[in-house]
């Protein structure tokens, strides 16, 4: 049962990750393309879970937590740099 949970899983991540990285190359504007990479880290963080499960260790815990550090970093750095033009003053 949870093969199939984790499998199905795998599938749903991976259009989500698809339609996001579309979302990133097709959206309208600056914003919308920083969300969606929000949304691409979010996602790379669930594959890395994902697959801890899977493979039953704790190493793809820890680098999901490094995936969703650097995302949240990258994501508040992304929108200074939109509202002030900077990143550092």
């Amino acid at each position: 049962m949870i093969a199939t949970a984790l499998a199905v899983s795998f599938v749903f991540v991976a259009i989500a990750l698809a339609i996001t990285f579309w979302r990133l190359l097709r959206g309208p504007d600056a914003p919308d393309r920083i969300l969606a990479l929000d949304t691409l880290y979010i996602n790379a963080a669930a594959i890395a879970v994902l697959a801890g499960i899977a493979l039953d260790t704790p190493l793809y815990f820890e680098a999901a937590l490094a995936i969703a550090l650097m995302g949240f970093v990258g994501t508040v750095a992304l929108a200074k740099f939109l509202l002030r033009g900077d990143v550092v003053d």
